[in-house]
């Protein structure tokens, strides 16, 4: 059992630990080059309108990007490089439900404009340096 001044000693060298760590990941995290990675110097007004489209239609309710959001439907962080623009832009477009895997994808029916700046959102998210998330999957049989 500690006593007060040992419990005393232990809770300020814990806070003072801790306190450090916590100084030093954010030094780290502000000069690993976060502009770098996410190339912001490409973000047009279509991946504006593009990003607004996406929180206005509530996307991540059922998809997660970047590992955010909803397990419900599929990951869409690199959706360009896995399905293509074309199926992309087939499925965002369409007037009626998708039903893919036993889910139905609501028939948002957006104009070649609107899913043209979804498209241009996804392309400059895919291009993120995400130090390899998200991962491909393994499948190799062994």
């Amino acid at each position: 059992m500690l006593s007060k001044n040992q419990a005393r000693l232990f809770f300020l060298g814990g806070t003072v630990l801790f306190f450090l760590i916590f100084l030093f990941l954010s030094a780290n995290t502000l000069s690993s080059g976060i502009p770098e990675k996410t190339h912001s110097e490409n973000i047009t007004e279509e991946v504006t309108n593009g990003k607004q489209l996406f929180d206005e239609n509530n996307c991540m309710g059922c998809h997660t990007i970047l590992g955010e959001g909803a397990y419900y439907a599929p990951e869409l962080t690199k959706v360009i490089d896995r399905r293509g623009e074309g199926f992309v832009k087939a499925v965002l477009t369409s007037k009626t439900p998708w039903t893919l895997s036993g889910r139905k994808m609501v028939a948002y029916g957006f104009s070649d404009k609107e899913a043209n700046d979804l498209i241009a959102f996804f392309k400059w998210i895919g291009k993120m340096d995400l130090n390899g998330f998200p991962p491909k999957p393994d499948l190799k049989k062994e």
